[in-house]
């Protein structure tokens, strides 16, 4: 992808379907008792990655008048003769795994290169605590996994890092189980499993900082409109914050509390970004986000922002670059652990550009400062390529961003509606 500095941001987009929920919709569903319709299902290769696997354990999908129908198990998955590939996709593959150590089968899950060096050993060690039988690469650590499950017992688990993959992945394996699973983390993480679960039915407990399932529920299937995705709209965000003259407006977009972090960041930063039309659909806070440009300072970034914000701290150190000041980040280790290892790859493309930029253990520091054109290589990491594509829309000159069709992952419409936005 080539872009250079351009025109600002105007008019109105809607970026697709949460990626997250997408996710969950089907996954949900495929366990549970009944049919559902999901709307606005986003349509890239890592939900239909998850969309595969599931036909391969048995669930039926359809598609019907622009939406996904799904014709639930009941919680009786069929063992596939063959691996099931996820792709891409680390939420899939994590939370599949729970759905499968739940039943009495052998599953062998597997994945592209990329997902192939991702640790599982966050969810493997817990499963394997709950009477599951898992092995790996690297002594059961990377994929491909092999899951045997059946027979499993609620544990007591308390997660070292904030993680969604791993909370959920726990609660579906607790969909099979005897007992009780309580699970505790160090700040909370995002919580669209339990809103979605809980309206399926599923009964959970808030105490203190445990949360506590009883085990052995079945799921009742929910008709799930999916909000605009808030990860995809950052791009939007930070691009209509840095570049003179923007104004745009963002429909629809998720504002679920445990996923606002971006707006709190740029809002830390001096970001000129207002809700408006704030509104409740299928159990999520959705709103439509108002951003213009607005001139930025330096912030400091840790604590309980991180796991709100963990996916969008690539674009938001483009942000950083073109505020005056100082950056911090810390706490942020698990972006190493991602598609690749975030902090290196977002420090590299900065200095590609000319930004002065520090790669810490568990963050980085950026100066504020001009970015000028260059060539920047994305990794195959989805994020970092349409960060850096937000970088250029601020440069001096041209930017080359190297493999970018990692995009499709999580964004395909991306490229088409940053030039919809530069030239309304």
């Amino acid at each position: 992808m080539t872009l250079g500095p351009g025109g600002p941001l105007t008019g109105r987009l809607r970026v697709p379907g949460d990626k997250s929920i997408s996710h969950r919709s089907l996954i949900f569903n495929g366990l549970a008792t009944g049919s559902a319709r999901v709307r606005g299902l986003l349509d890239a290769a890592d939900v239909q990655a998850t969309a595969t696997a599931l036909r391969r354990l048995g669930v039926h999908l359809r598609r019907s008048r622009g939406d996904l129908v799904v014709q639930g198990t009941g919680g009786v998955l069929q063992e596939p003769g063959a691996p099931v590939d996820c792709g891409n996709s680390g939420t899939g593959m994590r939370l599949l795994a729970g759905a499968v150590a739940a039943h009495d089968l052998l599953v062998v899950l597997t994945g592209d290169q990329s997902l192939r060096q991702r640790p599982m050993g966050r969810i493997t060690v817990p499963l394997g605590r709950m009477g599951a039988r898992l092995d790996g690469r690297d002594q059961g650590r990377l994929p491909p996994l092999v899951v045997r499950g059946g027979q499993l017992q609620g544990i007591r688990w308390e997660n070292p890092v904030p993680s969604a993959q791993v909370k959920s992945c726990l609660i579906l394996a607790s969909l099979g189980a005897a007992g009780t699973l309580e699970f505790r983390e160090p700040h909370r993480s995002r919580d669209h499993t339990e809103r979605m679960l809980g309206a399926m039915g599923v009964s959970m407990r808030r105490d203190g900082d445990w949360l506590r399932v009883p085990c052995g529920q079945q799921p009742h299937c929910v008709d799930v409109d999916v909000p605009a995705d808030i990860s995809s709209a950052a791009f939007f965000l930070v691009a209509a914050s840095i570049v003179p003259g923007s104004d745009l407006l963002l429909e629809g977009v998720g504002v679920n509390p445990t996923r606002t972090g971006v707006l709190d960041a740029l809002w830390s930063m001096g970001a000129d970004i207002t809700l408006e039309d704030e509104r409740v659909v299928s159990g999520e806070p959705v709103a439509d986000l108002r951003v213009r440009h607005a001139g930025l300072h330096g912030a400091s970034w840790g604590g309980e922002l991180v796991p709100r914000t963990i996916d969008e701290f690539p674009v938001l150190a483009v942000a950083a670059a073109c505020a005056q000041g100082e950056t911090v980040l810390t706490g942020a280790a698990e972006m190493r652990v991602k598609e690749s290892d975030r902090i290196a790859a977002t420090v590299a493309g900065l200095r590609a550009l000319g930004v002065d930029a520090d790669e810490r253990p568990d963050g980085f520091a950026v100066q504020g400062g001009p970015l000028r054109a260059g060539v920047v290589d994305s990794v195959g990491d989805h994020r970092i390529a349409m960060a850096f594509a937000v970088a250029a829309c601020r440069a001096t000159g041209e930017c080359r961003i190297d493999d970018t069709a990692n995009i499709r992952t999580s964004f395909p419409t991306f490229p088409a509606l940053l030039a919809q936005a530069r030239s309304a």
